[in-house]
């Protein structure tokens, strides 16, 4: 999947914590929302009472559900629940255990969270 693939499809499916996501479309979106709060960020000067501060903080809120749901929707891949993601409260720790879990290869058959993203993309 491209990088422009991936946005896509994540932003297509904005708030759907079900189903699967591929390595590929989650650190595809993963790389937009780290270049998008970099932009706004360089914008803003360090400044975040200005306009592009502003508007920063608001885009990085308008990302924050899909960025939870293609997090889940990742995990599922690997068979596991999206509730996992609540590791993210861990100190350093759980944060570790997330990105070694999102880094995984995902379950090539179906499991219990759906069809496997590569026989999506092929349908």
């Amino acid at each position: 999947m491209t990088f422009f693939e991936s946005i896509k499809a994540v932003l297509t499916n904005y708030a759907g914590f079900t189903g699967r996501a591929s390595r590929s479309e989650f650190w595809w979106f993963f790389l937009f929302t780290v270049i998008v709060s970099a932009i706004f960020s360089t914008l803003a000067g360090g400044n975040s009472s200005s306009f592009f501060g502003i508007l920063g903080t608001v885009v990085n809120l308008a990302l924050l559900v899909p960025s939870l749901a293609v997090g889940a929707r990742r995990l599922q891949d690997i068979g596991r629940s999206g509730w996992y993601l609540l590791f993210a409260f861990i100190p350093l720790v759980g944060i570790i255990i997330l990105i070694v879990w999102w880094a995984r290869a995902g379950d090539p058959t179906d499991n219990a969270f759906g069809t496997a993203p590569a026989v999506l993309a092929r349908s």
